[in-house]
């Protein structure tokens, strides 16, 4: 089984390698291909890779290449994790919206818009060649914004489902806090990408008993906290929903901290540079602790949970993944692109049945679709107009002036990257 990871030269590599190293029975990997332009950082991060394969004798091959084309070549499935403008693109998303008085974010708001801009074109680019070269091979997507960057390789004709880590990352903290095994926590996970409530926690299946009241009166202040959200306003929902959710039920909050205080860009990038020092140790030969601040906690374990599902090996059944909607929302056209969970193996995902939801969180999901369905042609089609209309669309924006001021900055900050400007 041959792998290929597009965006091989990121620092949160080594997390996806040491999970390639200790879950092999689950995915088999013989061949794994980490594809980046940046050279430099590509030697780094292939050499401690290639380090912890042997630490943990796994006796897969691990290859490293500047040339997307030869690196895709033969590829059963090519993971996505590229970030186009790196982090000083990042740096500007999350701070010229805040000029404007809305929150800068890299995936939601008018940060999370202009990422969409840079990123889509790049990615259908890549999955057009990862086609010509193999039309068999599975696409992966964990980059950024995934809701619509999925929508665009689906609606493009790619054999692709998009992954996040919130689903696993609270599958991992309700296990903890119930004291079972991870694999016996199932969520009736629910909405868009970085959009999501988790209506309820079961144990055993998707069928099982659910637990949520009993966590969230027993373990409500932790939930809370960890979600920097009042523990009143969980109680009252009901439900857990996404820490991303912060920025729409406590904007001006969000907005008023974010000003006192360094981007997260900004302190990534410090964290970058300190990590490839550290890749660079030949004594090194496991992922070093900080890695585990950099973000993407529980990725690689989801990675390899979906890779094998997806090229027939011992991936679980049922996982939460980014796929078309298909009738499970109602309230949403067939291809809109939801995170639910979903039935998963050779022929791709097929979301599992939910309940009907609350006209709270429906509604807040059918505006964000409204928003994806104009971003994703303001990234296909480009012109001022498209994103204009996207960030008026967007819940966190919705005025005229703030939109006609967002849309200037989107674009004088984003230019190198937009080719119709």
């Amino acid at each position: 089984m041959k792998l290929a990871v597009v965006g091989g030269g990121s620092t949160y590599t080594p997390e996806l390698i040491d999970g390639f190293a200790r879950l092999r029975d689950t995915l088999p990997v013989e061949e794994l291909v980490l594809v980046d332009p940046a050279a430099d950082r590509l030697e780094l991060v292939g050499g401690l890779a290639r380090r912890i394969f042997a630490k943990q004798d796994h006796a897969g091959k691990i290859t490293t290449t500047t040339d997307l084309d030869a690196g895709v070549a033969g590829a059963d499935a090519v993971l996505l994790q590229l970030r186009v403008g790196g982090q000083a693109a990042r740096n500007k998303d999350e701070t010229w919206p805040l000029e404007c008085g809305c929150v800068g974010q890299e995936t939601t708001g008018a940060g999370g818009l202009a990422k969409a801009l840079r990123t889509v074109p790049v990615v259908l680019d890549i999955a057009e060649r990862v086609r010509r070269t193999n039309p068999d091979a599975w696409i992966i997507d964990f980059t950024n914004p995934v809701g619509i960057v999925t929508r665009a390789l689906l609606q493009a004709g790619h054999k692709a489902v998009g992954l996040c880590n919130v689903a696993i990352g609270f599958q991992r903290k309700f296990a903890r806090l119930l004291d079972v095994n991870p694999s016996e926590v199932h969520l009736d996970h629910v909405g868009l990408n970085h959009l999501t409530w988790e209506l309820g926690v079961r144990l055993g299946g998707p069928d099982g008993e659910n637990v949520l009241p009993k966590l969230l009166a027993e373990h409500g202040d932790v939930i809370a906290d960890d979600l920097h959200m009042p523990r009143r306003l969980v109680d009252r929902l009901g439900v857990v929903p996404s820490y991303y959710l912060r920025y729409f039920y406590a904007h001006d909050e969000v907005v008023r901290e974010l000003g006192t205080k360094p981007s997260r860009a900004a302190e990534v990038a410090a964290m970058e540079k300190e990590l490839l020092a550290m890749y660079g140790d030949p004594a090194l030969d496991t992922k070093p602790e900080l890695l585990a601040k950099r973000g993407g906690a529980f990725y690689s374990e989801a990675a390899v949970d979906l890779a094998a599902s997806l090229l027939g090996g011992g991936g679980s059944p049922v996982q939460v993944v980014n796929t078309y909607n298909n009738g499970t929302l109602p309230f949403l056209p067939d291809d809109a692109v939801i995170e639910v969970q979903a039935q998963v193996d050779h022929g791709g995902a097929t979301p599992l049945a939910v309940p009907a939801l609350d006209p709270l969180y429906a509604g807040l999901i059918a505006n964000v679709t409204a928003y994806e369905d104009l971003a994703l042609e303001a990234a296909l089609r480009g012109g001022r107009d498209r994103v204009f209309k996207a960030l008026l669309a967007h819940p966190l924006i919705g005025q005229y002036d703030y939109a006609e001021g967002l849309t200037d900055r989107l674009i004088a900050h984003n230019r190198e990257h937009l080719a119709w400007a």
